[in-house]
């Protein structure tokens, strides 16, 4: 039996403090390890591309639907893990947690929860489980997801087709394994603004989509 061919995708802006580490742990798992940099005005795509990963570069920024389906676009594998570019202490060992129930027919995706990573990433993670990024899927289903590219965060057009399609989904738990917070990353002050924007945009999502119902 041919091995199943599986990449890991990367949507990153202005990550290049993390984006490193989680490529080189990505590579453990395949060497088809692809980065969207999506519009980073910093070295993001460059320190993504040195520690291995082939990346793909748009300008301007688009948001992370369209960098997650641009990353999704640049391979052929069968099967994906998606990451976020942010994440802390990422092991091999995740990796092969949110892939395994996939690859094995039990779930057709899988959504990936921190426990034991810190308080404020657990607490975050568990409140809103499916704004996860951290997932494992067939790549050929994602493509297929409703308006992925167009919605700058992707995940409720995604719980959306779960919801529709009859797709067998759980979450895991992925031990240990944090992600560094906005207001750590961009101030405090603005990283709250970006915080805000994106939870009206997620909370907005449902009137985008009867807009585009009825065009």
């Amino acid at each position: 039996m041919t091995p199943a061919k599986i990449a890991v995708v990367i949507p990153a802006y202005n990550e290049e403090q993390t984006v490193a580490q989680v490529v080189r742990a990505a590579l453990q798992l395949t060497p088809d390890v692809v980065v969207a940099s999506d519009g980073s005005s910093d070295r993001t795509a460059q320190v993504a591309r040195d520690a291995g990963a082939h990346v793909v570069e748009l300008n301007p920024n688009g948001g992370k639907g369209a960098a997650l389906h641009a990353a999704l676009n640049a391979t052929d594998a069968e099967y994906v893990v998606m990451l976020d570019a942010d994440l802390i202490g990422l092991t091999l060992e995740h990796l092969n947690i949110l892939l395994a129930p996939v690859l094995a027919g039990r779930l057709d995706m899988s959504i990936g929860i921190f426990e034991g990573g810190g308080l404020m990433t657990d607490l975050g993670n568990k409140l809103t489980p499916h704004l996860s990024g951290q997932r494992a899927c067939r790549r050929a289903w994602l493509l297929h997801v409703p308006r992925l590219g167009q919605e700058r965060w992707p995940e409720p057009a995604i719980t959306d087709a779960l919801k529709a399609g009859g797709v067998r989904w759980d979450y895991v738990e992925l031990p240990n394994l944090a992600q560094v917070m906005k207001e750590e990353k961009r101030g405090f002050w603005k990283g709250v603004g970006y915080r805000s924007r994106m939870y009206v945009d997620l909370l907005s999502y449902g009137r985008r989509k009867k807009k585009n119902l009825k065009d």
